[in-house]
């Protein structure tokens, strides 16, 4: 169940993440770790994602990057996050 809900969760911030039309030097860099991140999370098995703090670290600065710009993309990572911290990540 808990699975089902963060593939949700990813493939909506997927989509949020291709509306997102401010690209300076800093938000390209976020958005393409946050690109990569969203493919590692669907398609590894759950230890690889124990073993990557750097994925969550990103996640977290991802976060706090786009909170005054786009809040909703902003709480759709944090929801991300969350689900993650949930299944014991």
């Amino acid at each position: 169940m808990e699975q089902q809900k963060l593939r949700d969760l990813l493939e909506t911030l997927h989509r949020e993440l291709e509306q997102v039309d401010t690209v300076d030097k800093t938000t390209v860099a976020v958005l393409t770790n946050l690109r990569e991140d969203i493919s590692k999370l669907v398609s590894e098995d759950a230890g690889a994602i124990h073993e990557n703090e750097s994925l969550m670290e990103r996640m977290k600065e991802a976060v706090d990057h786009f909170e005054a710009g786009h809040p909703k993309l902003s709480l759709t990572i944090q929801h991300v996050l969350d689900s993650l911290a949930n299944m014991g990540f």
